[in-house]
C-alpha cells in the first residue's frame, strides 16, 4: 500500500519545492501540481507533490492518524 503524506511548501525554486512536514525538510518536485504556492499544503508521494489541499484536510487527517495510533478521539474537536 502506498500513502502520500501533507507537508508545507516552504520554498520553490522552478519545479522544485523545499517541504516540510513534522520538522523534516525535503525536496519535492511539483511538477504535477505547478499551481502550488510557497504556504500551501500538498499531497506528496514519492517525492511528488500530488495534490494542493487545504490546512483543515491536514488537521483532520492528522486526528485520524493519530487516533488509530491510540490517542483518544479528537476529531470531533474540529468540526
Amino acid at each position: 500500500m502506498c500513502l502520500a503524506f501533507p507537508a508545507k511548501v516552504l520554498q520553490i525554486d522552478g519545479d522544485l519545492a523545499t517541504v516540510e512536514r513534522s520538522g523534516v525538510k525535503r525536496a519535492a518536485s511539483l511538477m504535477l501540481v505547478p499551481e502550488a504556492k510557497v504556504g500551501d499544503y500538498v499531497l506528496i508521494h514519492a517525492g511528488f507533490a500530488m495534490q494542493v489541499v487545504d490546512e483543515r484536510e491536514v488537521q483532520i487527517r492528522d486526528a485520524l492518524v493519530a487516533e488509530m495510533n491510540g490517542a483518544p478521539r479528537t476529531i470531533e474537536s474540529l468540526n
